[in-house]
């Protein structure tokens, strides 16, 4: 049976409510894009499965909420694909709202194949989003990726994207997503990387702080898989010395606590669930010695 996020939270040992909301006055941490320098929030909102909703007022409005909390919070990183059913729609019903999209750093991915079909997805990925360009746009899985690559560089000289990039969703696609680290010049990687889930630390994020590429992670959560290992259990200690007052705060000060990670992007539907997890993009972060406790007390689970 599914653990669920709310019950992890409700379980887990929480301080006062004044002390799980000390963090909001404190600023989002920020990290450089390697390529330009322009600084991102560390947190952003992922829309695969969480925002592929029917996309009417009634049936967005609980999405719409969270999206307004997000940059109400600071936040500004919104990603999405084509692929992710309704994502893009109902972002465009999001997006409607005067003057939000001037706020947001909005990405999304191509994975058609030949030049015609590519163009004509961004063109639809735009008019879905009801946008005039969007600020990064990245191959999605690696697919068709160097003729990909050439339509986005198209793309981005004729100003109607700013970023460029690739994106793999499983362990297997390292090897072939370092490959392309090494012979293309990149704006951005997104690659799975969690608590749990480290492979990617091991050569890719490496590479991507040697080479000054940007890196969004996917699932910091693993799909639930951290919630219902952590499940009946208290925080560590190490979480009481970072200011973590619930587990998905814990998993994301991991993520961050990696110096070439520039966005992790969860997805949040929920307005407590943007509170909770921005929350964890404010204030210290763990040192080596803390990731490994951290590590340690996971791998025990």
């Amino acid at each position: 049976m599914p653990v669920s996020r709310r019950a992890v939270i409700a379980a887990a040992t929480l301080a006062p409510l004044a002390g799980r909301l000390s963090w909001a006055a404190e600023p989002l941490i920020r990290r450089p894009i390697p390529s330009t320098g322009e600084m991102l929030p560390a947190m952003g909102i992922g829309t695969s499965r969480r925002y592929e909703v029917e996309p009417t007022v009634e049936a967005v409005a609980p999405l719409k909420a969270a999206v307004q909390a997000f940059v109400s919070l600071g936040g500004t990183v919104i990603d999405t694909a084509p692929s992710y059913g309704t994502a893009e729609d109902v972002l465009g019903l999001i997006l409607a709202e005067p003057g939000l999209r001037q706020k947001l750093f909005l990405a999304s991915k191509v994975d058609a194949q030949g030049h015609d079909a590519t163009r004509a997805e961004f063109e639809r990925s735009l008019k879905r989003m009801k946008v005039e360009s969007l600020d990064l746009v990245a191959v999605h899985n690696l697919i068709d990726v160097d003729a990909n690559l050439a339509v986005l560089r198209a793309l981005k000289d004729a100003k109607r994207i700013r970023y460029v990039g690739v994106t793999v969703w499983r362990d297997g696609q390292l090897d072939a997503l370092e490959a392309v680290m090494k012979r293309e010049k990149l704006d951005f990687i997104q690659v799975n990387y969690a608590i749990d889930n480290r492979a990617a630390a091991e050569r890719v994020l490496p590479l991507a702080a040697e080479t000054g590429v940007a890196v969004m992670t996917n699932v910091p959560f693993g799909r639930d898989r951290l919630f219902k290992a952590v499940q009946g259990k208290e925080l560590p200690a190490v979480a009481k010395d970072l200011g973590c007052t619930s587990w998905p705060q814990v998993f994301l000060k991991y993520v961050l606590g990696n110096p070439a990670v520039t966005c992790p992007i969860p997805g949040m539907a929920k307005v407590a669930y943007v509170e909770d997890n921005l929350a964890a993009a404010r204030g210290p972060l763990p040192d080596a010695a803390q990731r490994k406790q951290m590590e340690t007390f996971i791998d025990a689970v």
